[in-house]
């Protein structure tokens, strides 16, 4: 009679180990396979119609610069320096203060003969390139609430921002980098991450905030390195985790939440293999190096050219958070100062863009939430500033499919309000929308019963700034 064999406790913990581990590692490649096959929600999808602008890079003059100093010269002023303004505005409103001319010389460039600051020498070489809306109109002269309105389309309600529905529309061309992306160095703005939220929308379309006061490409990104596990080590880990995601998922119906938790985790994943590269620009050649400047401005100017040659779809790149164009006083030598620091790097981008043949399909956009009045409060002294102005300020586009060369709009003889051609943000997004490829009122996501959509109700898109 043969004995029966009883394994020992160690022999029988190994040999179930392998026999679950061969289960698990079936089970993880069925799951990769199937992953595999599921189109991301990033992947690039077709607009509405033939697009021109592919990218955008939104330069984020954050605190409202002055139009008055830098692309909107009134002459009147001189006439009217330090008297009371003879005009209202549309609303039958004057500003508080005197007028205040300003102290910085306009001059025409290019064959377009546009009128730019003297503290902008380097942009204005670029004359010929640019497309200067002059008559920008937004709602309320506050930052939070112009913030909201420039970013994110609605002052009040909790929408989602401009880049993130790019992004839901188009999705990325590079699957292994965020396809919206937000460089904010230091302090934030007004109302934060608000400003790159994707709300209602799955949350995989909101913007990743990178903070540009790090130097080091190794820490830009948390955790983008892990150095304990290899790759392969990583991957089995992560599916095994995916895997009991979609478990979870699939007891519960359309959590987007969840979607999202899953999805980042893939893009965190792979972004492993190329977020630093994309975001060290060490590598860069020294004169492009020095064509943008050792400076932080100069920094992002780079990483944002650099992130939309590898697909990313949408760059946003803030001035000024720290110490904002926000110049209630002094306004002279803060704005040299931001000048400086921004005329430069911004000079840059474009050149390279358009030495690399990328600046016709991708848009660059630079501007804040509002403009400044042009008057000064009482009493005047050395160190006056300009107050919040929400009627008539400018917004500079290069590429894409703007018009170069152009100037749209007009405002009064002392840049109290608009008098020709206003252009409200709710038309600014909709001819945003309109470049890239979408009608404004067909781009909708349904949420709480109701189709919304960036516009809102409104919006007209402004086809003379077009090319």
């Amino acid at each position: 009679m043969n004995q029966l064999y009883l394994p020992s406790r160690r022999q029988m913990l190994q040999r179930c180990g392998f026999g679950i581990g061969g289960l698990a590692a079936s089970a993880l490649l069925t799951e990769q396979a199937q992953a595999d096959s599921i189109s991301s929600p990033l992947s690039p999808r077709e607009p509405h119609f033939p697009a021109r602008a592919k990218h955008i890079i939104h330069v984020f003059a954050n605190g409202g610069p002055s139009q008055i100093d830098l692309f909107d010269p009134k002459p009147a002023l001189q006439k009217l320096h330090g008297k009371t303004l003879p005009d209202l505005d549309k609303s039958n409103r004057r500003i508080a203060g005197v007028a205040h001319a300003s102290p910085f010389k306009f001059s025409k460039h290019g064959e377009s003969g546009m009128e730019i600051s003297e503290l902008l020498p380097n942009l204005a070489k670029h004359a010929d390139d640019l497309c200067l809306i002059r008559s920008m109109t937004t709602d309320v002269p506050n930052h939070e609430q112009a913030l909201m309105m420039m970013n994110c389309g609605d002052m009040i309600r909790t929408m989602p921002s401009v880049g993130s529905w790019a992004l839901y529309g188009l999705g990325t061309e590079n699957q292994s980098l965020p396809g919206y992306v937000v460089m904010c160095p230091g302090g934030l703005p007004t109302a934060r991450s608000a400003n790159w939220r994707s709300a209602f929308l799955p949350g995989v379309y909101q913007g990743m905030h990178v903070d540009t006061n790090v130097t080091d490409p190794t820490q830009l990104v948390d955790n983008v390195q892990n150095d304990t596990m290899v790759p392969r080590q990583q991957r089995r880990q992560l599916s095994l985790i995916q895997q009991l995601n979609r478990s979870h998922q699939s007891t519960r119906s359309a959590d987007p939440q969840l979607e999202a938790r899953i999805e980042s985790l893939e893009l965190a994943f792979r972004m492993q293999g190329e977020a630093l590269d994309a975001f060290d620009t060490t590598g860069e050649p020294q004169n492009i190096q020095d064509l943008y400047g050792t400076e932080r401005q100069g920094r992002q100017m780079l990483i944002a050219r650099r992130l939309v040659e590898r697909g990313v779809r949408y760059v946003q790149v803030y001035h000024g958070a720290g110490q904002p164009w926000d110049s209630h006083t002094n306004i002279a030598g803060a704005h040299k100062r931001l000048c400086n620091e921004t005329d430069k790097p911004l000079a840059a981008l474009l050149t390279d863009l358009k030495r690399l043949g990328l600046l016709k399909d991708t848009l660059v956009i630079w501007g804040g939430e509002m403009g400044r009045t042009p008057t000064v409060q009482l009493p005047v002294t050395s160190q006056v500033g300009r107050d919040h102005h929400h009627r008539g300020f400018s917004y500079v586009l290069a590429g894409g499919g703007a018009k170069p060369g152009y100037v749209h709009g007009v405002t009064s003889e002392t840049g109290l309000d608009v008098v020709e051609d206003e252009v409200h943000v709710h038309d600014f997004h909709a001819t945003l929308l309109h470049m890239m490829g979408f009608d404004h009122e067909r781009l909708t996501y349904r949420y709480a019963g109701r189709d919304f959509r960036l516009t809102d109700v409104h919006g007209n898109v402004i086809h003379d700034i077009l090319a």
